[in-house]
Order: C-alpha cells, then sequence, then structure tokens
C-alpha cells in the first residue's frame, strides 16, 4: 500500500486548508515515535498514537491512559494519521471534522514489546493485524508497557473496539492520575482551553 492510500480516509473526513491539520510528512528513519494528545471535542478524549511504518496508527480513548494496571480502558481505533500530526497542536474550526482544541499531552519514542517471549518482537504491522499490541513508551508523562487489545467491531461503525492496560512494571502508579492532573502539553505547556479562541 502506498503512503497516499494509507492516508486516504484520513484526507477524505477533512478539509486540511481549513482546519489547519497536517497533510503527510516524510517517516523519520529508524524512529518508532508515539504521542498522545489531549483532543477537547465534542467528546473530550485522548488520541494514542503509535508510530506504525510511514503513518501514525491511532485509537481514541475517552478516559486517557491509566498508570493502574487494574483499569482497562476503552481504546477506538480511528484513522492512520501523518506522521507530522505528532507535533500537530491548536484548534480545529467549528463546522470540521473533529472541531475542537488539540494538544500533545505525551510523547517520545516507543519499544515493540509484541511476543518478545517468543525471541524477537512481532512485527507493528501484523501485530496490528492480529489485535494485540505490547509497546514500552519512553514518554514524559507515561513509561512502562502498555498492551492493546482488540475486543471487536463497534456496533455504530464508529471503529473496532481495543482496551488499553498499563502493564505492572516499574511504571506502574495506582496512585497516579495524569491524565486528570497533568492537563498540560509536553511541548508548550499549554493546556487545552488555552487554545479556545
Amino acid at each position: 500500500m502506498s503512503r497516499g492510500d494509507e492516508l486516504k480516509e484520513y484526507r477524505a473526513k477533512r478539509k486540511l486548508s481549513r482546519s489547519g491539520e497536517p497533510a503527510g510528512g516524510e517517516p523519520a528513519p529508524g524512529a518508532r515515535r508515539f504521542v498522545i494528545q489531549r483532543h477537547d471535542a465534542s467528546s473530550p478524549h485522548f488520541d494514542f498514537r503509535l508510530q506504525v511504518g510511514s503513518v501514525l496508527a491511532s485509537w481514541a480513548v475517552p478516559k486517557g491512559p491509566s498508570t493502574d494496571p487494574r483499569e482497562k480502558r476503552l481504546a477506538v481505533r480511528t484513522e492512520d494519521h501523518p506522521l507530522d500530526y505528532a507535533g500537530f497542536e491548536g484548534r480545529i474550526p467549528p463546522g470540521e471534522y473533529g472541531a475542537g482544541t488539540v494538544i500533545v499531552w505525551d510523547e517520545g519514542e516507543y519499544e515493540n514489546r509484541t511476543g518478545e517471549d517468543d525471541d524477537a518482537p512481532v512485527p507493528m504491522d501484523e501485530a496490528l493485524e492480529d489485535g494485540h499490541v505490547v509497546v514500552e513508551l519512553k514518554g514524559h508523562k507515561l513509561t512502562g508497557s502498555f498492551a492493546l487489545t482488540r475486543t471487536g467491531d463497534d456496533d455504530d461503525d464508529d471503529g473496532e473496539r481495543w482496551i488499553l492496560v498499563k502493564l505492572d512494571d516499574e511504571g506502574a502508579d495506582a496512585r497516579r492520575k495524569p491524565a486528570k492532573t497533568q492537563p498540560e502539553s509536553v511541548l508548550s505547556g499549554r493546556v487545552n482551553e488555552d487554545l479556545e479562541q
């Protein structure tokens, strides 16, 4: 599949000249980036994105990620996004798809840990297809391993339902509530409300 085809759904949903969102950039060689964006749209949520090849595989997480391994968070798979979306902060105008404010809540690099007990990790594209992904995040707010597991299709055809869970490692902390207590951008220090103008 060509890069243009991978982003076809993303581009079809948006008028990029009006929304100000990125159209798509070149992949960074060898990097495995992740980004979590806080998106204050009609339904506020967090967008969890992993670089897989030349796109960002994406999930909407309504309650945001948790550092408590006992908490399962719904994650709805959305369309792939371009790599340069990882640095996008701004206000998508009313009337546009995803209208609302977006900040970069956390970002960094990740390591693929899917199926590592069997010697080598399962390639990310295969892990996504199989419906189970384990990644170790090296972020500002989140560290350690998280698992994403597909549980089925959404009844309303809005996307596949997955579950996001923190694994019990050194990054786990049941007392922390970063999605509630750390609302600011790791890039600009702004919160979503700062962009509502």
